[in-house]
């Protein structure tokens, strides 16, 4: 797909505000590898090839196993991710299909098990902004581009 309009010189002041939020979630207390699963997890669900392809390359370079990230999409079915990470991707499937799965009183509770109630934000604001992200992304017409 080719960008059909640069969003970053169109709307610089929108843009700069995303880039605010982004400083925000880089600076709470939710682990970084699980950020980016959680940005993995909801691009999969959007199908937003650019922000995949994005995350995916900057949680490789965290450390990210490639196993941990081919699975991200059936984490249910799977041993090595913790219950903590598990219930955050629960979380972000919840939130980004939140029309039909809103965020039912056992999923809430599950997180708070794991997470205070300021990382819980923390998750919420997040799981939206990356679906703010996919959602400009293709729009926009933002693409996934090649591997070099």
């Amino acid at each position: 797909m080719e960008q059909r309009i640069n969003y970053l010189e169109v709307a610089p002041e929108a843009l700069k505000i995303m880039m605010e939020m982004e400083k925000y979630n880089g600076s709470t207390g939710i682990d970084r590898k699980l950020r980016e699963l959680i940005k993995i997890r909801a691009s999969l669900i959007n199908g937003c090839a650019f922000c995949i392809n994005m995350h995916t390359t900057d949680a490789r370079k965290m450390g990210e196993t490639e196993q941990r990230l081919f699975c991200v999409s059936a984490w249910r079915d799977c041993d090595f991710y913790t219950d903590a990470e598990k219930v955050a991707l629960e979380l972000t499937e919840h939130v980004t299909l939140i029309p039909t799965k809103r965020v039912p009183d056992d999923l809430y509770n599950l997180v708070r098990k794991h997470f205070s109630e300021k990382d819980y934000v923390d998750l919420v604001i997040l799981i939206n902004q990356i679906n703010n992200w996919n959602r400009i992304s293709i729009s926009m017409g933002a693409f996934a581009t090649t591997a070099k």
